[in-house]
C-alpha cells in the first residue's frame, strides 16, 4: 500500500534546455536538461509497470523505434515500449513525426538510415498545445524543438536511434529495422469523456491516461487497486498529506487517497497500468450520478 510524492531526475540532453520552468525548479547550472523522470522514493520498491517523465526540447531529437514486448524479451529486457505524449507548451509550427510517409520494404528503410534521407521519410505533423499523440513499439518517431511534453511510456529505455543529426551517439540500424514498422502510423484514437471531471484520452493494453480537471474546493477520492500516476498540470490541491502544484507528481499503488482541490482547481493528468477504467480510481464524495455515468461509459468500453 502505497501513496507517495516521487522522486525528480533531470537527465543531461543535447537537445535539452536550460529553463525548465514552470514544470520544474531544481535546476540551476545552466546545462541542458531534455528529461526529467519521476520515480518512487524507495529505489529498492518493485519496479513500476511505467514511466512518467516530461520533455523539454530546444532541438530534435533523434529518430528513433522502440521494440515491442515480444522483442524486447528476446533480447533479455522485461517488456517494449509503448509511449505517448501530452503536449504541455509548443511554440508556433512545432512538429513531431509518427511513422512514414508511405510503405518501403527493409532494403529501402536501411538505405535511408545510412545516408540520413530518413528525415525526409517521416511524416512530420504540427502539434499545440494539449494535442495527445500515441507512439505504439515499432513506429518510427521523432520529437521537434520548441516543446514540453509530458510522457507516459512502458518502464524501458530501449531505444534504437535511426538519425541523430550528426551528434555522434551511435546508431542501431539492424534492431531499428527489425522492429520497425516501415509504413504510415496507424491512426490516433479520439478521446472518451468518461464523466464531467475525467476524459479517457490514450488507452493501451499497457496502461490507460486520462485528462482531470476538477473544480475548486471539491473533494475527491482515489482508490487505486494498482499502479496509479498524478501530474498535476495547473492548480493546487492537497493529496492525502501532500501539497500539490504544478509539476508535482504522485505515485499510488493499492491504497486510497482523499483529495482536498484548492481554490483555483486543479487539472492533472492520471495515468495507470491496463486499459480499463475503473470507477472508484476518481470519484466525488458525492457523486452517485457521476459514478452511474462512467458505468454506463464502461460498458460501452467493453
Amino acid at each position: 500500500m502505497t501513496v507517495e510524492r516521487c522522486l525528480v531526475q533531470a537527465i543531461h540532453k543535447p537537445w535539452g534546455r536550460s529553463d525548465l520552468g514552470p514544470w520544474y525548479t531544481g535546476h540551476a547550472d545552466g546545462s541542458p536538461i531534455g528529461e526529467v523522470w519521476f520515480q518512487r522514493t524507495d529505489a529498492a520498491a518493485e519496479r513500476p509497470a511505467l514511466l512518467l517523465k516530461l520533455l523539454f526540447t530546444d532541438a530534435p531529437l533523434s529518430i528513433q523505434v522502440h521494440p515491442d514486448d515480444a522483442y524486447a524479451r528476446s533480447m533479455g529486457s522485461p517488456n517494449g515500449k509503448t509511449e505517448a505524449w501530452y503536449v504541455l507548451a509548443a511554440v508556433p509550427d512545432a512538429r513531431v513525426a509518427l511513422g512514414l510517409k508511405t510503405e518501403c520494404d527493409a532494403l529501402h528503410l536501411r538505405a535511408s538510415i545510412e545516408d540520413g534521407s530518413i528525415e525526409e521519410l517521416i511524416q512530420w505533423r504540427t502539434v499545440t498545445k494539449g494535442d495527445v499523440v500515441l507512439v505504439p513499439a515499432g513506429t518510427v518517431h521523432a520529437i521537434g524543438a520548441g516543446l514540453v511534453i509530458a510522457e507516459v511510456q512502458q518502464n524501458s529505455d530501449t531505444t534504437f536511434r535511426l538519425f541523430d543529426y550528426g551528434r555522434g551517439r551511435p546508431l542501431d540500424v539492424e534492431r531499428a529495422v527489425a522492429v520497425a514498422n516501415p509504413g504510415p502510423a496507424n491512426a490516433q484514437v479520439a478521446s472518451i469523456e468518461l464523466t464531467d471531471a475525467r476524459t479517457l484520452l490514450v488507452r493501451t493494453a499497457s496502461f490507460s491516461i486520462e485528462h482531470v480537471s476538477l473544480p475548486p474546493h471539491s473533494t475527491w477520492l482515489c482508490s487505486a487497486q494498482s499502479e496509479a500516476w498524478v501530474l498535476v498540470l495547473s492548480g493546487t490541491a492537497v493529496f492525502g498529506v501532500m501539497d500539490l502544484s504544478i509539476g508535482s507528481a504522485v505515485f499510488i499503488d493499492d491504497d486510497d487517497a482523499r483529495i482536498l482541490v484548492g481554490p483555483d482547481g486543479m487539472q492533472c493528468l492520471l495515468s495507470y497500468v491496463g486499459g480499463m477504467p475503473s470507477p472508484s480510481l476518481l470519484c466525488e464524495s458525492h457523486r452517485d450520478e457521476e459514478s452511474l455515468s462512467l458505468d454506463r461509459q464502461l460498458e460501452a468500453l467493453t
